[in-house]
């Protein structure tokens, strides 16, 4: 707020109100869809949207009730009810928080582009399913947990189709694809909820279903402050789902953040932005609102109306806030029918197609991970989705990484200014005294058997001198060390002597850490190749030399002389 004018004060005030408007029906829809009152999603918008601009860290987030949130939030209500919902949202502020306090923001980054794709695709089936039944008017629809149960539920009531709320939510959905082609800077969603709904009350009225006849009339005042009844028991069932929110929460709240830097060029700080988000969804429920989080749409909308500061988010959550005092009496005759085309429209945005077709068209393990996630989503749980996804990319990354790791022994160039693998060389003659292995990639838990089987692979005779070039082995584990260990303890046993040349700091670090360097012996480590090898010559077996035809080292031609009465240099 350094520096701020009284024309970027008016330039917020123009983008957050834009952005209220926008965020007055897809709260009253996002609500629904979870199955509570419309007016907990304005509660959220006004409370939630607020708090989120005032703590979080990002300057232009606009955070309140989103799409990703329908299914989770869905499932909580069906199964512990409304109440309980407001007790998991607390608990999932509370995970927010302490992950911003933790410094967690970071790691949230590193969950699999597949596993996002596939869990936000599957939102998006869901939430465009579950508005089927309000596009067609259908009557007698109970709401159940899984997918399969909701299809054939609107398939056993498909002979209900109210032609009224078919015209309502057509009108609706005319509205929101032609006014932005018209109008690009008037909110369709608003356009072709009023239009709709003026529609319905002037030339049906009373032939469809609307928000007063399904839900009761909106109150024009926010809920008074009110404690959930917290209970042991409620918080061990709750703590499953609380978690869910908070991870979804965390996961959508940076990437929206990432949006708005790469549309800014700013940089948002990730764990401040966790704990605003923690505070938001802590203070919500006391005034009877739904789990919140950054909205993607909603924050590039304001940055597009030229948003300069958090003030802009402020602002918007205002204006629901008048909104609500003034007009709910009116939001109380909008058809359930048109608000289901602005939920589809939003569902089409989030699905991700493009990036979906492109992933599995790799025809790769991301492509399992992918449908694996997104079947799961669907038809099973978010939290399961989103847990197999990550477990199957991490193995997939073990794998590659396991597979990525290559030992190969090597002779010097006769310039010794490189090595070349033993089967490129041009002369394929290794030394039988010193044998030169190159080590390249992560010595893991998932390549750790692999470097020790190709060593002792490689080696046919016992040579008197081992040299390891570890310079390209960034990282190695406790599995890892444990192995070169073993390969360290054989090869001493029988009279070998072992020389690692260019060890990074992280692999010496661990050394230092587990006692391997001491068994070594700092004599045994060198900054360069060549380095170790002249330490090597010095260990020959001389009369092995003699004669000997290898000719692996440029002193080779001198010390395979019968006539050699030198000493080695």
């Amino acid at each position: 707020m350094q520096n701020y004018s009284m024309n970027d004060f008016r330039k917020d005030v123009l983008a957050g109100v834009v952005v209220g408007v926008i965020a007055i029906p897809l709260g009253m829809a996002f609500a629904i869809a979870s199955g509570v009152r419309p007016e907990y999603g304005i509660y959220t918008t006004i409370i939630a949207g607020m708090l989120i601009s005032i703590f979080g860290g990002s300057k232009f987030q606009i955070g309140g009730p989103t799409g990703a949130f329908v299914p989770v939030l869905l499932s909580i209500v069906l199964m512990y009810g409304y109440e309980n919902l407001l007790i998991a949202g607390f608990m999932a502020g509370v995970f927010l928080l302490l992950m911003g306090i933790l410094k967690l923001g970071a790691l949230i980054k590193f969950i699999p582009r597949p596993v996002i794709i596939g869990f936000t695709s599957g939102i998006a089936v869901i939430i465009f399913s579950g508005q089927i039944a309000n596009f067609l008017g259908l009557r007698g629809i109970e709401q159940h947990e899984d997918f399969l149960s909701n299809m054939k539920e609107i398939l056993v009531h498909l002979n209900t189709i109210n032609p009224y709320s078919l015209a309502a939510a057509f009108i609706c959905l005319f509205f929101i694809l032609v006014t932005p082609k018209f109008l690009p800077k008037v909110p369709s969603a608003l356009v072709g909820l009023l239009v709709s709904s003026l529609a319905a009350t002037y030339l049906f009225p009373g032939q469809t279903a609307t928000i007063a006849s399904s839900f009761g009339n909106i109150p024009n005042s926010l809920p008074e402050f009110q404690i959930p009844e917290f209970t042991w028991e409620k918080i061990h069932v709750l703590i499953g789902p609380a978690f869910t929110i908070a991870v979804l929460g965390a996961i959508e709240s940076l990437l929206s953040a990432v949006v708005a830097d790469g549309m800014t060029g700013k940089k948002h700080n990730s764990n401040r932005e966790l704990a605003g988000q923690g505070i938001a969804n802590m203070v919500t429920p006391l005034f009877g609102g739904i789990p919140a989080t950054g909205a993607i749409a909603r924050t590039a909308t304001n940055i597009k109306n030229g948003a300069v500061s958090p003030v802009s988010g402020v602002i918007h959550s205002l204006t629901v806030l008048l909104v609500l005092l003034i007009l709910a009496p009116y939001a109380s005759l909008i058809p359930l029918a048109s608000m289901a085309p602005i939920l589809m429209v939003v569902a089409w945005n989030m699905s991700e197609r493009k990036e979906f077709a492109r992933i599995l068209l790799t025809k790769t393990g991301d492509s399992a991970v992918l449908l694996i996630t997104f079947g799961l989503t669907v038809f099973a749980d978010l939290t399961i989705a989103v847990e197999v996804g990550l477990l199957l990319s991490i193995l997939l990354f073990v794998k590659r990484m396991s597979t990525a790791l290559k030992v190969d022994q090597v002779v010097p160039d006769p310039i010794r200014k490189k090595v070349r693998p033993l089967s490129l060389a041009s002369k394929p003659h290794g030394c039988p005294q010193v044998h030169l292995f190159t080590v390249e990639g992560a010595l893991f838990f998932g390549a750790a058997q692999l470097f020790e089987q190709a060593l002792h692979k490689s080696i046919q005779d016992e040579p008197n001198v081992l040299i390891l070039r570890m310079s390209k082995v960034p990282y190695i584990d406790t599995t890892g060390e444990n192995m070169l260990k073993n390969v360290v303890k054989d090869f001493q046993a029988r009279g070998v002597t072992i020389f690692i040349s260019g060890v990074q700091a992280q692999p010496k670090d661990m050394m230092k850490r587990t006692g391997l360097y001491d068994m070594i012996g700092e004599t045994g480590f060198f900054a360069h190749t060549g380095e170790a090898i002249n330490a090597a010559l010095t260990q020959l077996n001389k009369s092995q030399c003699l004669g000997c035809q290898q000719y692996a080292f440029r002193e080779c031609t001198a010390l395979s002389a019968p006539s050699y009465k030198g000493e080695l240099l």
